[in-house]
């Protein structure tokens, strides 16, 4: 039983590329961002590597800005954080099964569900959350649908 853990863990720790940043520098900025094939890349103050993780883990992802889900059918396709002493910004791409219209009225109907207010401008929902971060959402057709973008800029 333990040899079949060990041989579980092993790709997983011959996957990572890790690296220590003792001393750590003045710089408490958190960058992590990942890609549809399963590469994660992080940099935190003590800390930095790489991870690839299954491509699929993050498909699914669990997204949701004040009670708002992805669109169903939607899959991630990569994400970006920054963090920093003057707030947070994070990107999300997406792909839905729908087309760009359909996509921007389904989020605009949803947040309006939550008391949340949120407009169109051509492309781009912008909006602003219940803890009063600002989101912008960019859609644009795609082979089978559309995809799109979610930014959320965060002051704390």
């Amino acid at each position: 039983m333990n040899r079949s853990l060990l041989l579980l863990i092993l790709p997983l720790l011959a996957a990572c590329d890790v690296h220590s940043k003792f001393p750590a520098k003045d710089d408490d900025n958190v960058t992590i961002k990942a890609d549809e094939g399963g590469n994660l890349e992080f940099n935190l103050p003590i800390v930095e590597g790489k991870l690839k993780v299954p491509a699929g883990m993050m498909h699914g992802g669990d997204v949701d800005i004040d009670g708002v889900k992805l669109m169903p059918g939607s899959s991630v396709n990569g994400f970006s954080v920054f963090a920093g002493d003057k707030g947070a910004t994070v990107n999300l791409g997406f792909k839905a099964p729908a087309s760009p219209d359909e996509v921007r009225n389904y989020y605009v109907a949803e947040f309006k569900k939550k008391g949340v207010e949120a407009t169109i401008a051509g492309g781009t929902i912008t909006g602003k959350s219940k803890d009063g971060s600002d989101f912008r959402i960019e859609v644009s057709p795609a082979a089978k649908g559309s995809q799109g973008k979610i930014v959320i800029h965060s002051k704390d």
